[in-house]
């Protein structure tokens, strides 16, 4: 069940071009510094860092957008950013991605999100955060909800990215739930804890198995198609994608169809950001016409070409076509008993995390 032909693939990644897709949620930057320790500080047993580089990514629901844009699809974001530097830096790094910014809100209620991380010699020593994790008041609230309601008109599906940052409080998740519906358009639902009844109504409800075990407050079966439809029925989702980490995905249709799909990925170097990928690659290729089923399986395959790369990374069309390519090759060596070309390993499709 998860192989598609080469032609289907094309096919559909030749109509992502044509797809408009609305990034709703917590964008965020990532930012990195980077040196070298070779003394302990006298004043403190702490290692003190001798600084030699700084970079910035972005993160969260900038990084699904990051993803979609890197798929060819034209890409929006509604989010919060502060009045800051780092605000600034977020609007710039998207817009020259080719990212439409107008739905930023701006605010002076809270600063940009900003994970700042301390690394020597490949190893984190450190981790601060700027932010703040309460729920958007009322006027902020409404200044979001409105525009999505804006800009979701224009959008051939909807994405709701949450990191439970205060972005996506009931009023817009409802807002985007109900235009996306309005319009006809398919919505794709990455949650967190804080809200993660909130969706009902969603095309797609995207948890991992541990945010799913957490809020039903039991162990999961993912093996078993009747609990997954009666997952599905309770999330009241069109369609439940559950990623299993090392085990792949499960995916439930609507009560008609339930489909397993296994990791496909070649070599694991990290496994940052593959949940991103896995949202982005799902919501573009439905909206480009693929089913549900066909839209995992692509998505299992962009996981498996993001966690082959260093840190948080995005997958291009070509990559995916070659990955597809190989990985076909590598399925008719094994049909026909001679060694795979490649030697497979599992990959994790966990969404990037950000306590």
């Amino acid at each position: 069940m998860d192989r598609l032909s080469l032609e289907r693939i094309e096919q559909i990644l030749d109509a992502v071009r044509g797809v408009r897709v609305l990034v709703v949620g917590d964008a965020m930057l990532d930012r990195y510094i980077t040196g070298s320790v070779d003394r302990i500080s006298p004043e403190a047993p702490v290692p003190v860092v001798r600084v030699e580089a700084e970079s910035s990514a972005l993160g969260g629901a900038a990084n699904v957008a990051a993803n979609v844009a890197a798929l060819g699809a034209s890409c929006r974001v509604v989010g919060c950013a502060g009045k800051d530097r780092a605000g600034e830096i977020l609007r710039e790094e998207l817009e020259a991605l080719g990212v439409g910014t107008d739905g930023l809100v701006v605010t002076d209620e809270r600063p940009t999100t900003v994970k700042t991380r301390i690394l020597a010699r490949r190893q984190q020593v450190v981790r601060f955060d700027h932010e703040v994790e309460a729920d958007a008041t009322a006027g902020l609230a409404e200044a979001l909800a409105s525009t999505v309601a804006s800009l979701g008109r224009e959008s051939d599906v909807l994405i709701l990215e949450d990191y439970n940052k205060g972005v996506l409080v009931p009023a817009v998740i409802r807002e985007a739930l109900e235009i996306a519906r309005r319009i006809g358009a398919p919505t794709v639902v990455d949650p967190k804890r804080r809200n993660f009844f909130e969706y009902s109504g969603a095309t797609v409800f995207k948890p991992n198995s541990k945010e799913l075990a957490d809020a039903l407050g039991e162990f999961i079966h993912p093996d078993d198609a009747d609990w997954m439809e009666a997952t599905r029925r309770r999330m009241g989702c069109d369609n439940l994608l559950l990623t299993l980490g090392e085990r792949g995905m499960a995916l439930q249709t609507s009560g008609v169809e339930f489909v397993r799909v296994p990791t496909v990925a070649r070599a694991v170097y990290d496994v940052s950001g593959a949940g991103d990928t896995v949202t982005a690659m799902m919501a573009v290729a439905m909206a480009a016409g693929a089913t549900p089923r066909e839209a995992a399986v692509l998505a299992n395959h962009a996981a498996a070409i993001e966690v082959g790369k260093a840190g948080v990374a995005t997958v291009s069309p070509d990559e995916l076509l070659d990955h597809t390519r190989e990985y076909h090759l590598d399925l008719d060596d094994d049909a026909a008993g001679s060694q795979p070309t490649r030697q497979r390993m599992s990959t994790q499709t966990e969404p990037k995390e950000h306590p």
